[in-house]
């Protein structure tokens, strides 16, 4: 309980512009410098290893949230040859104020931290995240080695001048926020496990391969779970806002799963999507207690799994979808 009401605190103290005191990183940009200050609570909890280059590094301890719980780093300034990189292994909540990053040699954000990490775009301001031309170990403008949820009440822009403009290793949610992809090379939006829009507004405006791409991160898909708790279906879902999408090289959205649109406003051909549902195949039956049987797409049965493709598998009476790469 205290924990949470820290975090509660923290929120209500940023949203209404005053200085955070405990739980919180500010990092202020300044052309080819950056000031990092971290709350005195949770100073013993990070390493910047960066000094005050605008090439911003924070590494964040096990222990924290042992310790403090959440941190809340807020980035705002401007920087054309800068990137905030995050390491650590527990949640956090990352809050766009109104930061302009461009990094000319890799991602603009780099956040190499499995957990949920939300990304706060701050009500009443405006954000830009632009990489570099340059193909190296990373994904995305936006690069994230977990889940992402983008909220708030701001807007910003990514340009994705390497790979994709927005990359999630796992899923990708938005709510409230405008995301204007301007450009990508490859998707304007990739992700894993699947894609959720319950609100706010999207627009792709041009990406030289999908607009929205959704993988399974696994060879085998959980199926749609309560709340999309642990799921890995690589699905896509859309519940509300308005998703606008332009000028794409391939598919508007393409998915390893299905495509769901229950809600909101799709401004795009959706026609022109692609998705990879494998149900389980008619004619296929087994006892509970059979070995594990394989069969192809056509329900033909096969000696062991295929190198590559979608099959279907059956084991002590599941079928699942597997899909080879």
């Amino acid at each position: 309980m205290k924990k949470i009401m820290i975090s509660l605190l923290v929120l209500l103290m940023t949203a209404a512009g005053f200085a955070a005191t405990t739980n919180t990183v500010t990092i202020v940009y300044n052309g080819n410098t950056a000031t990092v200050t971290p709350t005195s609570d949770i100073a013993d909890y990070i390493t910047v290893s960066s000094g005050n280059s605008s090439h911003v590094k924070i590494i964040q301890s096990d222990q924290v949230s042992d310790a403090t719980g959440e941190i809340f780093y807020i980035l705002s300034g401007s920087t054309t040859d800068g990137e905030f990189y995050l390491e650590g292994s527990y949640k956090c909540t990352l809050t766009l104020s109104g930061v302009s990053i461009t990094n000319p040699s890799g991602p603009a954000i780099n956040i190499q931290n499995g957990k949920r990490v939300d990304v706060s775009v701050k009500s009443g301001t405006t954000s830009r995240l632009v990489d570099g031309a340059v193909e190296t170990d990373y994904n995305g403008a936006y690069h994230c080695k977990g889940h992402t949820k983008f909220k708030g009440k701001g807007t910003l822009y990514v340009t994705g001048n390497s790979r994709h403009a927005i990359y999630s290793k796992e899923y990708v949610e938005v709510k409230n926020c405008t995301i204007n992809i301007q450009s990508a090379v490859k998707d304007a939006i990739h992700c894993k496990q699947y894609f959720l829009m319950e609100s706010g507004v999207v627009n792709i405006a041009g990406a030289g391969d999908d607009g929205i791409q959704v993988e399974l991160k696994e060879l085998v898909s959980t199926g749609e779970t309560v709340d999309h708790e642990e799921e890995d279906t690589g699905n896509f879902y859309m519940t509300g806002g308005t998703l606008t999408i332009s000028g794409v090289g391939n598919n508007c959205v393409k998915t390893d799963g299905t495509i769901s649109f229950t809600g909101g406003t799709q401004n795009f051909d959706t026609t022109n999507i692609s998705e990879n549902n494998a149900a389980a195949v008619d004619g296929v039956t087994a006892s509970d207690n059979a070995a594990t049987e394989v069969y192809d797409m056509l329900g033909r049965r096969l000696t062991g799994l295929p190198q590559r493709g979608i099959c279907i598998v059956r084991e002590n009476g599941v079928v699942k979808k597997v899909w080879m790469r």
